[in-house]
């Protein structure tokens, strides 16, 4: 049996780092990956969709994950978002992760023509294969990839003994629960979506990854030790704060990644820049958001860590 525990806990996604002209800035990808080391959170999920992933080239995503392994100092586990909707883009970006000495990559399934599972488990070997020597992480998101994980899916997938689990966030709780039971104690399921950390990992997921966890990891890390604690109660209440912190960040006329970024910057200190076109950038109005946001998780911060 292989050990997953490098894989569990707390583990942001990583968030695109831009300049003024909407390129990557290296030095902010290496300030920002400081920044997760400093909070002592498990480990980072690089080029995915809190990466904007879809909207950065094949080369703009080799000097993200370049620069997080720069700045990594052996502290944080790695995990490389690496799919494209090409499978040699993919494989490229897979091939260049391992090279960069990663823990494991990740991939959704191939978007816009729905294939079929064969299709599909073809797609992903082809980029394992890629890799020979990482780990694989299957990525199932389907209210945005317009593809779900089957549970016969899965099971080919596990044929694979690269595979060691599922970043899973579909909406429904009871599809960690589907997983856990199918890959048993060899694999393991990370709880994706954020406003359900607690009720993911009661259901036997072994970490999370989020996309909100980088504004605010020390309320997601006391949430996770509350747990280890069987405090339910406390963490139960602090869910319940960080969910209207997301809502609050989700309520601008910006995308949430550019609400994120700008309380970053705020609490911080950290210069991320915006997003990448055509996701739409904080208009004026954010501004009051912002505040209420950043004031809002100072708060609860304040509330809950001792």
């Amino acid at each position: 049996m292989r050990n997953l525990e490098k894989y569990e806990g707390v583990i942001p996604a990583f968030y695109a780092c831009l300049d003024e002209e909407g390129n990557i800035n290296e030095q902010a990808v290496q300030d920002l990956t400081k920044y997760f080391i400093k909070k002592g959170v498990k480990g980072v999920y690089v080029n995915g969709s809190s990466g904007e992933c879809i909207y950065l080239t094949v080369p703009e995503r080799k000097k993200v994950l370049e620069n997080v392994m720069k700045a990594n100092d052996g502290s944080l586990t790695v995990i490389a978002h690496v799919a494209c909707n090409s499978t040699e883009e993919s494989k490229e970006l897979a091939r260049h992760a391992e090279s960069l000495g990663v823990d494991a990559i990740a991939s959704i399934p191939p978007i816009y023509f729905k294939l079929p599972d064969y299709a599909i488990a073809q797609y992903w070997n082809d980029i394992s294969d890629a890799a020979p020597n990482t780990d694989f992480v299957i990525y199932n998101i389907p209210q945005l990839a317009g593809v779900a994980l089957t549970p016969a899916l899965y099971a080919e997938m596990r044929k694979n003994p690269r595979v060691i689990g599922v970043k899973n966030s579909s909406m429904p709780v009871q599809d960690i629960q589907i997983f856990c039971q199918a890959g048993k104690d060899d694999h393991i399921v990370f709880n994706g979506p954020d406003e359900q950390f607690i009720s993911g990992r009661l259901m036997g997921a072994g970490g999370g990854i989020g996309g909100t966890y980088g504004v605010m990891p020390e309320l997601f890390l006391k949430m996770n030790e509350c747990l280890a604690e069987k405090d339910l109660e406390t963490a139960r209440a602090i869910q319940y704060d960080v969910n209207e912190i997301i809502y609050k960040m989700c309520s601008a006329h910006g995308n949430m990644y550019a609400v994120i970024k700008a309380i970053l910057k705020k609490n911080e200190g950290l210069e991320l820049g915006s997003v990448k076109a055509p996701l739409a950038p904080l208009a004026k109005e954010d501004e009051k958001i912002v505040e209420e946001a950043a004031e809002m998780i100072n708060a609860a911060k304040a509330k809950y860590l001792k």
